[in-house]
Order: structure tokens, then sequence, then C-alpha cells
């Protein structure tokens, strides 16, 4: 697996795709940085700046690339 230098997750509260990217992140010790756009200072704006194709959350962007969403990100690992 190629090594993973950074990781932001896109996300807001009371999202359960969120609590299971992260979660995903977590148990293969991957850090992350959360960017919450519920509780600031992430907005939504600024969410669509970085992922401009974005409908929900999470959005999950590694090492500068848009990975998209929770099922996104569990196939990226399956294909790693």
């Amino acid at each position: 697996m190629t090594e993973i230098k950074n990781v932001v997750v896109w996300s807001k509260d009371h999202c359960p795709f969120c609590v299971q990217a992260k979660n995903l992140l977590t148990m293969k010790n991957i850090p992350f940085e959360e960017r919450n756009i519920s509780q600031g200072p992430y907005t939504r704006e600024q969410l669509l700046e970085a992922c401009p194709e974005a409908r929900t959350v999470p959005q999950i962007v590694i090492d500068g690339k848009i990975i998209g969403g929770f099922d996104r990100l569990q196939e990226y690992f399956d294909n790693q």
C-alpha cells in the first residue's frame, strides 16, 4: 500500500457515513483532519471549493485526490 501522507474528511454532525469513514481511518491507523461544516470554522462553501462535485458528506481527500464518500473510501482501500 502506498504511504498516505494527508487525509481530510469533510463531515457534518449526525452523519452515520461520516462516523463510519472516520472509524475506518482510525482502525487503519491513518491520521486525518476532520473539517466539520456543522460547527465551523469550515463552511459548505469551502467544502464545495475543495470538492466541487460534492453533493453529500463525508467527502474524503487523500493526498490531494478527491476520493468521495464512505463507499468510495472502502473501494479505495480494497484496491490498494
